[in-house]
């Protein structure tokens, strides 16, 4: 039967009629997958109750010195000397709204359309999403950048080497697997501890797949049917940490109104190299720490709460809250390497 205005007016009198104004089944949506994200996976989050107070620091000098020592006759030896001081942590508190507008979706509603995309539900998830932006943002100008740690190299393409530099990775030349077991030595000698993190920018990870002194050592690992391949696991295998993780996150640098500046968050061509421990620690240190504040004081470091506008407004928000900071805690237990691809 040939529709005209009237049957169409009798079938959304009765309801039969569901105008479609989007698809229920799709939509394009750049959300990043949580694999991308890297700010919890190198340095430990530390939940704390007040957001600033102190921690103690116990001067490694005394803590690696033998202070044993022989008892004289009738009389005893002076007493170890075992130095502390503290140094300070500060949660300040950022926020994220997004707002919702009622009159908007009374119409949505009324028109039958797809009731799939809830707006609390959908900017939930922008604000969610955000948050891991915002968190890995912090953690590169915190830690992933040149000029924060004392020991810092740059990678060159040279053989020739000045005080400060390396080969760079990129450069057939180098052997990465043999630098890192030097540096990772180094630091074992000047602080008792091996580092067992790194955090390496998406061209050093490319680099390392197609090295040939990385290539050379896994080679006879494959077949015709499963080839050697080198993937995370391999690399953390060879350079001997227990965890390694690419900064693969991006965000759009550009103001609103801007035009889209999409970059990595970390420096692609750079890595860090740490020791860190997997919980908070009062018996072992650990090169940067992320504290984290629970502002509402209900133990969730991310709230995301919804609430009315004003009246007249006829309007809704979605709010979203952290408090961290993300400290360098001990600068002898990293080194960053950047321009190493």
């Amino acid at each position: 039967m040939k529709r005209t205005a009237a049957t169409i007016a009798v079938d959304i009198a009765k309801g039969n009629f569901r105008p479609h104004t989007a698809l229920s089944n799709m939509a394009l949506a750049y959300y990043q997958s949580d694999s991308q994200y890297f700010a919890r996976t190198i340095f430990p989050i530390c939940p704390v109750t007040v957001s600033s107070d102190n921690y103690y620091i116990f001067d490694k000098e005394d803590l690696l010195r033998d202070n044993w020592k022989r008892k004289p006759a009738y009389g005893k030896v002076a007493p170890a000397v075992l130095s502390e001081h503290t140094d300070t942590y500060a949660c300040l508190v950022d926020q994220m709204i997004m707002g919702i507008d009622q009159i908007r979706q009374t119409d949505l509603t009324r028109r039958m359309g797809p009731v799939i995309r809830d707006p609390r539900q959908q900017r939930t998830k922008t604000v969610s999403a955000q948050a891991n932006i915002h968190q890995d943002r912090l953690f590169a100008e915190t830690y992933f950048r040149a000029g924060v740690w004392a020991n810092e190299m740059e990678g060159v393409d040279s053989t020739s080497l000045s005080a400060g530099q390396f080969i760079r990775f990129s450069n057939g030349n180098s052997d990465p697997v043999a630098f890192v077991d030097q540096k990772k030595t180094e630091m074992e000698e000047s602080t008792g501890r091996t580092p067992n993190r790194m955090a390496i920018g998406v061209n050093v990870y490319n680099a390392l797949k197609k090295h040939p002194a990385i290539l050379e050592r896994v080679k006879y690992g494959g077949t015709s049917v499963n080839p050697a391949k080198v993937n995370l696991n391999v690399l953390a295998q060879l350079f001997e940490v227990d965890r390694i993780s690419v900064q693969r996150s991006i965000m759009n640098k550009a103001d609103l109104g801007e035009e889209a500046d999409m970059q990595y968050i970390g420096d692609p061509n750079a890595f860090l190299l740490a020791y860190a421990t997997d919980s908070p620690s009062v018996e072992e240190p650990s090169a940067g720490y992320i504290f984290t504040w629970d502002m509402l004081g209900n133990g969730n470091i991310l709230p995301i709460l919804n609430y009315l506008g004003e009246n007249g407004t006829h309007s809704e928000f979605i709010e979203g809250l952290m408090a961290t900071d993300m400290k360098k805690t001990a600068d002898d237990l990293a080194m960053f390497f950047r321009n190493a691809a």
